[in-house]
């Protein structure tokens, strides 16, 4: 996005990592230090950007979240529910907070970036699953709360993705998850959502789903 020319405000966990890619995307960039998973981080996330952009933003890509499988009658209820919280429940504030600004000044998108486990459901994806097939539901209200306002939404579902979310399971890929040369890379996914951005303002692209050839 900042190569297509947007100005962007990154939002994660890791101060030092966000912070040396804003450096190095120049200058007009933001790090913003936000746990979207904690009481009030959204909320965080949401005033540093707003005082940042001086309003709400053009572009919201939600693309926080967490992955952990686990059979289902070992998942913890407290685990379940904190991956709700980041998966969907943090993406609804975002969206929430941004919406209404939105809509006043006739212009925006909100980019929802789900997962092949949106619309199929695996063994050990209770928490992952019911998160992400809550996030497209969210989509689909929001497209149908905005349509005609000039206000834009595109749901983005990628495959397996090449990130460090895998690290944790590292020893079943290729067995029982995907090969990491058989998965997207992040790259992939960043470009799809540039596309989706950069349609003319007619051109609505309500879902976009990716896979590994």
């Amino acid at each position: 996005l900042a190569a297509a020319g947007a100005r962007v405000a990154l939002v994660a966990r890791s101060r030092e990592a966000i912070d040396a890619l804003a450096r190095d995307l120049g200058d007009g960039h933001a790090a913003v230090d936000a746990d979207l998973a904690a009481p009030g981080g959204a909320d965080a996330a949401v005033a540093a950007v707003t005082g940042w952009a001086g309003g709400a933003p053009d572009i919201l890509v939600n693309n926080a979240g967490s992955f952990a499988p686990t059979p289902l009658a070992d998942q913890d209820p407290d685990e379940f529910a904190a991956m709700l919280r980041l998966n969907l429940e943090s993406p609804f504030r975002l969206v929430r907070a941004f919406v209404r600004p939105m809509r006043a000044r006739g212009s925006g998108h909100i980019v929802t970036v789900g997962s092949v486990a949106d619309r199929s459901a695996r063994p050990g994806n209770a928490a992952y699953s019911a998160s992400k097939f809550g996030l497209r539901a969210l989509h689909e209200v929001i497209r149908a709360e905005l349509r005609g306002t000039g206000v834009r939404a595109s749901l983005v579902s990628p495959g397996p993705v090449d990130t460090p979310i895998w690290n944790p399971v590292e020893g079943r890929l290729g067995r029982d998850f995907p090969a990491r040369d058989a998965m997207l890379a992040a790259d992939d996914v960043a470009r799809a959502i540039v596309f989706v951005v950069s349609q003319p303002a007619h051109v609505d692209v309500e879902e976009l789903r990716l896979s590994h050839s």
